[in-house]
C-alpha cells in the first residue's frame, strides 16, 4: 500500500485550511479521527505503512482499528490471539483497538463491512474512514458501490445467479452489460471488492464518515513468492510461521523472538476432528439456520461432511462454482461455533475495547458512544437481552478458539485477560 489517488487527498485539502472533519478536543485542540477495519492476522508492514499514509493523507491525529477477533473473515482461525494482534496494531501507530464480534466476522463481506462500520458510525467521533484497494481511487470505488444496487436489481443478475455462478461472478457478469471496464474490473480484485462494501455500508447508513482509499502494491492478497520485498501478504506471511522461517523483515511483531508456548500458533487443522464430528450431527435444516446459507448449500455441506476425512476434502466436496470457498469455510465454522443468522440480524450490540493508548483515551473521551462502550465483556452483558447474547456467543468462539493450539488454553479467557494499555 503505497500511492493514494490525488482524488482521495483532494477530498482533505478544499477545506478552507484544515482537514474534512476536524472535532474539538478538550483544551481547545482539533483531531481527525481515521477508522480502520482489519484482521491483522498477523500485523504486517503493509499495515504499518497503511497507518502512516492515512496520518500523511488526511491529516489524521488519532487511528481507531476495528479489529477481527479470534477467527477471520476467509473462515480460519487467527494465527495468534486477538490480545497479541491488538498489542501489534497499537505499538505500530493505532490507537484505539475494538473488537468486530465473530458473528459479523464469518458472515459475507457485506455483514462483515455493515457490522464493523456500524461500530464506527456508533462511536460519533470518526470523520475518515480508511481502506486498501488495489485500484487506489476513491472515485472510482465509489461508483462502482452505486453500480452495485442498480446490478443486483437486474434480470442479468438473477439470470447468472440462476445458471449457478457464484454471487461476485454473477455480478462481476452482469455489470459487464451495464457499465465501461473500468467499473466491471473493480470487483476482479478482492481488496477493492472489500473496499466496495465498505463504502456502501456508509451510505446505506447515511454516515457522515468519508472513505478514503490507499492503493495495494507489493503481494496480492493470499499471494505467496519465494522473492519478495518487505511487504507480503499475511497468508504467507502465516505460512512461513507455520514453516518454522524468519519474518522479521515483513513484519514488526517479534514473532522470531518467540520460543516455547509464545510460538505455539492457532492452526484450524487441530480442531477438524471436532468440526466433522459437529457436522455430522447436524441436519441439513439446522446447518441451514448458519448465516448465508441458502441455494441448496446446507445440502453439499451435509453431504460432504458424512464422506469427508478431512477439512480439506470437505471443502473440496462442498464446492462448486455456484459458492466461493471463503463462504464455504464461514459456512463450515458457523455451524461448528453454533453461529446462527438470528445472531447478526438485530445488528452489534455494544463496543469493546480491546486496548488503547495515550490517543485512545483521548477518543474515548471524546466520543458519544450510540451503543454500550467497555473494555470488559462482564460489564458489557449486563446492558440488555442482546448484548447478553453477543457476549456468550464471544466467549463460546474464544474458548473454541483455545482448542487450536498445540497447548490447549482453558475456558474464560475472555473475561480474565486484561485490555492492553500502552
Amino acid at each position: 500500500m503505497s500511492k493514494t489517488t490525488s482524488n482521495s487527498k483532494q477530498m482533505f485539502d478544499n477545506t478552507a485550511g484544515k482537514s474534512v472533519g476536524e472535532s474539538p478536543l478538550r483544551g481547545g485542540e482539533t483531531h481527525v479521527t481515521a477508522g480502520i477495519i482489519a484482521e491483522y492476522n498477523p500485523f504486517h508492514n503493509g499495515h504499518k505503512l497503511q497507518i502512516e499514509k492515512t496520518r500523511a493523507e488526511t491529516g489524521a491525529t488519532h487511528i481507531v482499528a476495528v479489529m477481527s477477533g479470534n477467527f477471520t473473515q476467509r473462515g480460519d482461525v487467527a494465527i495468534v490471539d486477538k490480545h497479541v494482534r491488538t498489542k501489534a496494531a497499537l505499538e505500530n501507530g493505532v490507537d484505539l483497538v475494538i473488537e468486530l464480534p465473530c458473528a459479523f466476522v464469518l458472515s459475507s463481506a457485506e455483514q462483515f463491512a455493515t457490522g464493523a462500520v456500524s461500530i464506527l458510525n456508533a462511536l460519533g467521533c470518526i470523520d475518515v474512514l480508511s481502506f486498501g484497494s488495489e485500484c487506489g481511487n476513491i472515485e472510482l470505488l465509489e461508483e462502482a458501490a452505486g453500480a452495485v444496487h442498480y446490478t443486483l436489481e437486474s434480470e442479468e443478475f438473477h439470470s447468472a445467479m440462476r445458471r449457478g455462478k457464484s454471487y461476485p461472478a454473477a455480478l462481476q457478469s452482469a455489470m459487464e452489460e451495464f457499465y465501461t471496464d473500468d467499473v466491471v474490473e473493480v470487483f476482479a480484485h478482492p481488496n477493492n471488492t472489500l473496499a466496495v462494501e465498505y463504502i456502501k455500508a456508509l451510505n446505506e447508513s447515511g454516515s457522515n464518515i468519508k472513505p478514503f482509499t490507499i492503493e495495494r502494491v507489493g503481494a496480492a492478497h493470499d499471494e505467496y513468492k519465494d522473492e519478495y520485498d518487505s511487504i507480503v501478504s499475511a497468508s504467507q506471511i502465516r505460512q512461513m510461521l507455520i514453516e518454522g522461517k524468519m519474518v522479521s523483515g515483513v513484519t514488526p511483531m517479534d514473532f522470531d523472538e518467540r520460543d516455547g508456548d509464545s510460538a505455539d500458533y492457532a492452526d484450524i487443522r487441530k480442531l477438524e476432528t471436532a468440526i466433522l464430528a459437529k457436522l455430522r450431527m447436524l441436519s441439513p435444516k439446522e446447518i441451514k439456520k448458519a448465516p448465508n446459507v441458502q441455494s441448496g448449500l446446507e445440502n453439499r455441506i451435509f453431504k460432504a461432511a458424512r464422506m469427508a476425512r478431512n477439512l480439506s476434502e470437505l471443502y473440496f466436496l462442498t464446492k462448486t462454482k455456484r459458492y466461493t470457498l471463503a463462504r464455504i469455510r464461514r459456512a463450515v465454522l458457523c455451524c461448528f461455533l453454533g453461529i446462527t443468522q438470528g445472531d447478526i440480524k438485530h445488528g452489534v450490540q455494544y463496543v469493546r475495547v480491546l486496548g488503547m493508548n495515550e490517543k485512545g483515551r483521548e477518543i474515548l473521551a471524546n466520543s458519544n458512544c450510540e451503543l454500550p462502550i467497555n473494555t470488559s465483556l462482564a460489564a458489557l452483558m449486563k446492558k440488555s437481552d442482546g448484548a447478553k447474547k453477543q457476549v456468550l456467543l464471544e466467549e463460546r468462539c474464544t474458548n473454541i478458539y483455545g482448542l487450536a493450539f498445540k497447548k490447549k488454553r482453558e475456558c474464560g479467557l475472555d473475561f480474565s485477560v486484561s485490555p492492553i494499555k500502552l
